[in-house]
């Protein structure tokens, strides 16, 4: 640090503390936010800022953050079990002697050989009621039993598993408790990117380690993962962190660490928490029907890029597109047909096919919507009434009974279905291949999710075996008939 940086710094505090700064008194006041200490603007007009201090808040809220341990008997051990590495890690041992496995241990003390179908999962979570109800991840105690809870004062509850979702990864746990140390719940809509935030957990095992980073981005969608609008942190998350809470700058909890991104299984600089509020919502379901209620539209949808906006005369990407309609769906039953655009929910604007779930998701069954959608050139409004979201079923609608599921073509870089009779009728077609998925060959031929084969060459195609076939008798260069939207058309595709 500069002499100048440091005499600026000295006279600010200097000058706070005469003065009674609110930002410093805010340090020492429980209930108020850990503001950071700004340095005066310089001549340059930069302003400089410190790093936050979250020394008040681990020792406020430390307390009820608690370490999970589930036993699992013949379920392999997942990202975060206690195996902190292989014998061939150099650092095997290392964790080894910090981690003993505490239901390896025999009445003499001595570790016991155990089962090599048993593991242990270890994370983290936090009280969320002075009775003993716990939040943490779902996957850190699916499978578990038992599973014990230990606070930061060594005492010891066996926790009994109210509940989980998996959708959402997350899981309620109540121990026999009273007066136990709580935390507090903020809102992470308030967040905004850039603003710093701190994590409490056990990562391999070490309770209570505290880590802090910034808010990264919001609302994150990932793979099979489309009913969370995830936060996005560079707060260092590892194996046993998951669970544990995501704490703001007023020592409220914004949300649930649930996963990282990573090549190597470690901490690489993006970290994704569960935002507190929707978790909050599961957990009351939970603990007042057993099960988590979802609405389900019926649909399989698709991100619209700035060729397919282009395809159906859309000014700007926008939407969901919709690529196929369960038959027996609260869609289907409204009219939504596949080749639409989703633009608006009740008047909430779709602005990406990932914001569609997470509307759909939050609302409850029976529960009655207007759909805008886009439709040949124009919009039309569809007025939905939401069916049910099986707990037990896909994210995806299954498939119409005795009818195939989607069939993949590698070598062609496409993935089809076969569209029911009742939608074949809607777009006046005796059969053909819905595209669902394009990449590779179709995707650079100009194949689009959406579209619907018709025809091989000069063969008519209404069933996938019929389309295999045709395939089969074809050399080099097929060219598909399509579908698309009231067009048809010929797609060339080079085979060879």
């Amino acid at each position: 640090m500069t002499v100048r940086v440091r005499v600026l710094l000295a006279a600010s505090l200097s000058l706070a503390l005469l003065t009674g700064c609110d930002q410093v008194q805010k340090w020492f006041h429980k209930d108020e936010p850990l503001a950071p200490v700004v340095i005066p603007a310089q001549q340059d007009g930069k302003i400089g800022m410190l790093l936050p201090d979250f020394t008040q808040l681990v020792e406020r809220d430390g307390p009820a953050v608690v370490n999970i341990q589930a036993l699992r008997t013949g379920i392999a051990a997942d990202d975060d079990s206690a195996d902190a590495g292989t014998q061939d890690d150099p650092f095997f041992d290392f964790f080894k002697r910090f981690m003993p496995n505490p239901y390896d241990q025999g009445n003499d003390g001595q570790q016991q050989d155990q089962p090599q179908t048993d593991s242990i999962s270890y994370g983290s979570g936090f009280i969320i009621s002075q009775d003993g109800y716990i939040m943490t991840n779902a996957h850190v105690v699916q499978g578990g039993n038992p599973i014990k809870v230990v606070m930061t004062d060594k005492r010891e509850f066996k926790a009994r598993l109210v509940g989980l979702d998996k959708r959402t990864d997350v899981a309620l746990l109540k121990v026999d408790g009273s007066n136990l140390p709580v935390v507090k719940v903020g809102d992470p809509d308030q967040l905004k990117p850039g603003e710093w935030v701190a994590a409490i957990g056990a990562p391999f095992g070490f309770e209570n380690s505290v880590t802090a980073g910034i808010v990264s981005a919001k609302g994150r969608s990932l793979p099979d993962e489309s009913y969370v609008p995830f936060i996005q942190t560079d707060v260092a998350i590892n194996p046993g962190n998951s669970g544990g809470p995501l704490f703001n700058l007023r020592g409220e909890v914004v949300g649930i660490n649930s996963q990282i991104y990573s090549r190597s299984g470690g901490f690489m600089g993006i970290s994704f928490a569960i935002p507190i509020n929707l978790a909050m919502n599961v957990a009351d379901q939970i603990k007042m029907k057993g099960k988590v209620s979802r609405g389900q539209l019926g649909v399989s949808i698709q991100e619209v890029t700035q060729e397919l906006a282009q395809s159906f005369g859309l000014s700007q990407p926008r939407g969901a597109l919709v690529v196929r309609v369960d038959p027996q769906s609260a869609a289907a039953r409204a009219g939504v047909q596949p080749g639409d655009i989703i633009l608006q929910l009740d008047g909430r604007p779709i602005q990406s096919s990932k914001d569609l779930p997470q509307l759909v998701g939050n609302m409850k069954p029976g529960s009655q919507v207007k759909l805008r959608v886009w439709r040949k050139g124009g919009e039309v409004v569809l007025n939905v009434t939401l069916g049910e979201l099986s707990n037990d079923t896909a994210a995806q609608p299954a498939a119409e009974p005795n009818q195939p599921q989607s069939y993949q073509f590698g070598k062609l870089g496409l993935i089809v279905s076969e569209i029911p009779p009742a939608q074949l009728a809607q777009i006046g077609l005796r059969g053909g291949l819905l595209v669902e998925k394009v990449k590779g060959l179709a995707a650079r031929s100009g194949l689009m999710g959406g579209d619907v084969i018709i025809g091989v060459n000069q063969t008519e195609v209404t069933t996938i075996k019929g389309f295999e076939q045709a395939l089969a008798s074809s050399r080099g260069n097929i060219a598909l008939l399509v579908r698309r939207m009231s067009d048809t058309l010929y797609i060339p595709l080079k085979l060879n």
